[in-house]
């Protein structure tokens, strides 16, 4: 998750800018660098590595200027090089860029076609020469952007100085956070309250396709559509941290909200995407006959989505099993098997206890976790990081929605070492895997709708939800979701097995919700829902506009983005999530702090 800071004002830009990015090193990064205003010019200083590098380079080329832009990259296109980091620079441009623009290889083919020389590898560059371009062509530099705004497919937030505007820094974000600071004399825009919060506590939190212009007297803001907005002031804390919950009523709002930029960076480690390759890492799964996934709770259920992938994909034998019942039975392991811890604190004591089982019996294993340094990580044989950043609720959100993300991508480079992937399918799903974080960002539209489900949810006592294929777990994971916060009674079960037990559940006061992306499969679970609607149950369909109708009485749909089968589990986790959310919000029960949990279960 890239770090965003700029400042336009009347005191010294640079040391803020890096004080800045330091509080933002907690989002993990790889590079960082800032450019500022200087006599008209706009000059850069980048460096590889910690912010302490770019501080060196600041005592050897200091930069005095007012005005100016800084950024922490995490790589996503490119390897983490000087010439890779940010801001970059086309012309009159120079910006920096949180975020993936799907689209950045037929852009990038169009200007060089029009005479456009890049220096680095990037996607981020790509805007800068169209905006560049753009400014040639439109005398008004908000004209220009709103232009490149429109042309740009993905997840991003932008942060743009240009050459001849000495005040001026432009904004814009669709799908990655942005904030506007107001000072005194002085304007700010960050990635976050925290990156903002050394200067000043009044933040205005730009919405889904804002864009805005800043100078140091002021902001204009304005929607995607180009009409003004008029965005609220808001006084966040003086001591703004890690636990910041901004604009946000819970976390769990925000760490849900957050989940682009967490699968993004995610995916990342695993992918390349200017190449549309895996990356290879440091697990051989042509030498692996099997594979053991041992987990608890929420990373059980992402455990059983990767199972899903590693045999469809790789014709990889893959077993999950709850970590608490593992440790006790003695499972027959054969020595070909890898076993695999899945943990967001890399603490969970049952899970951490069935590791160091398997790695006394001799097997090979693997790590899973969202904390690098934890006990997890360092016992395993391989570390298999999740990049989600520090999750405050306690109901898991962006940590599950990174472990699946690591799972499908860690399944595809399983098919592409054992043969069972060819370069053709290979380059099909990493795009797969590259939209994901826009259309997790499209998800977040069905909000509303999903408020209007929550307010008949929260009058129920108990909840089915069902799912087939990947979208199985996902069911079990909505349930579990549901009872954690709400206190809601909810099952979720496949959805084929309905008429084996369950259907008798089915009653007018039990909602029934329904997974039903367009798959293979979507027929089949059609036909369930048509059973149930037929007994009275109210059922609600997530599913996309191009599903066909159901043709049942009592079948409520929502409209979910149209995706590709491997990303479901990861754009239809969305919904499920909120509608957890806002039927606790609907109840009024504690929904960061459930009770009777607890975050990391470190006792059996």
């Amino acid at each position: 998750m890239c770090g965003i800071i700029g400042v336009t004002g009347i005191g010294p830009a640079v040391p803020r800018l890096i004080d800045s990015l330091k509080r933002l090193e907690y989002r993990g990064y790889d590079s960082a660098g800032v450019a500022a205003l200087v006599d008209g010019r706009i000059e850069r200083r980048r460096a590889k590595g910690k912010i302490r590098e770019l501080e060196a380079v600041l005592m050897q080329e200091p930069l005095e200027a007012t005005v100016g832009i800084g950024h922490t990259r995490w790589a996503t296109h490119g390897a983490p090089t000087t010439a890779n980091a940010h801001p970059h620079k086309a012309g009159r441009v120079t910006l920096v860029h949180n975020g993936i623009i799907e689209n950045f290889a037929e852009l990038k083919a169009d200007l060089i076609a029009g005479g456009s020389d890049f220096e680095s590898q990037t996607d981020t560059e790509v805007v800068a020469h169209l905006m560049n371009r753009e400014l040639e062509r439109h005398n008004d530099p908000l004209a220009a952007f709103k232009v490149v705004l429109d042309q740009l497919t993905g997840a991003y937030a932008l942060a743009v100085l240009i050459e001849g505007e000495n005040e001026l820094i432009l904004g814009a974000r669709r799908g990655s956070p942005l904030v506007v600071g107001w000072g005194e004399g002085e304007m700010y825009l960050g990635s976050d309250a925290l990156a903002v919060g050394p200067f000043t506590q009044k933040i205005s939190y730009l919405e889904e396709g804002d864009f805005v212009a800043l100078d140091r007297s002021g902001a204009r803001m304005f929607d995607a559509s180009g009409a003004p907005a008029d965005r609220a002031i808001v006084q966040v804390s003086a001591s703004s941290a890690l636990v910041e919950k901004g604009e946000y009523r819970h976390f769990m709002e925000k760490e849900i909200h957050e989940q682009p930029d967490s699968v993004q960076h995610t995916l990342s480690h695993y992918l390349d995407f200017v190449n549309g390759k895996v990356k290879p890492g440091d697990t051989d799964f042509s030498k692996i006959d099997r594979i053991q996934i041992i987990a608890c709770g929420t990373a059980f259920y992402a455990g059983q989505i990767g199972r899903y992938a590693f045999e469809k994909l790789a014709g990889l034998p893959c077993d999950v099993e709850i970590a608490s019942e593992f440790r006790y039975r003695n499972p027959a392991l054969t020595p070909g098997t890898l076993g695999v811890a899945v943990s967001q604190s890399g603490e969970t004591a049952d899970t951490l206890a069935s590791l160091s089982w398997c790695k006394q019996k001799g097997l090979d294993t693997a790590a899973l976790v969202n904390v690098h340094s934890s006990s997890m990580a360092r016992e395993a044989g391989h570390l298999w990081p999740t990049h989600a950043g520090p999750e405050i609720g306690v109901a898991s959100t962006k940590a599950f929605t990174a472990q699946v993300a690591a799972l499908l991508a860690l399944a595809v480079t399983a098919g592409v070492q054992r043969g069972t992937i060819d370069p053709t399918r290979e380059a099909e799903l990493v795009k797969a895997l590259f939209e994901a974080p826009r259309l997790i960002a499209e998800a977040m539209q069905m909000e509303d709708a999903l408020k209007d489900v929550a307010h008949e949810l929260a009058k129920a006592t108990d909840v089915l939800f069902l799912g087939r294929g990947s979208m199985f777990p996902l069911a079990m994971e909505g349930a579990l979701k549901l009872k954690e916060i709400s206190y809601i009674h909810a099952e979720g079960y496949a959805a084929g097995e309905l008429k084996h037990g369950p259907i008798a559940l089915v009653d007018e006061l039990t909602p029934i919700v329904a997974l039903a992306p367009l798959d293979d499969v979507y027929e089949k679970t059609a036909s369930n829902l048509q059973e149930v609607a037929a007994r009275g149950g109210p059922v609600i369909m997530i599913a996309p506009k191009s599903a066909p109708d159901p043709h049942g009485a009592g079948i409520r749909r929502v409209d979910a983005p149209e995706c590709h089968t491997l990303i479901a589990p990861l754009v239809y986790a969305i919904p499920v999530q909120l509608l957890a959310y806002y039927t606790a919000v609907q109840k009024g029960t504690d929904v960061d702090q459930p009770r009777n949990l607890a975050k990391s279960v470190t006792v059996e």
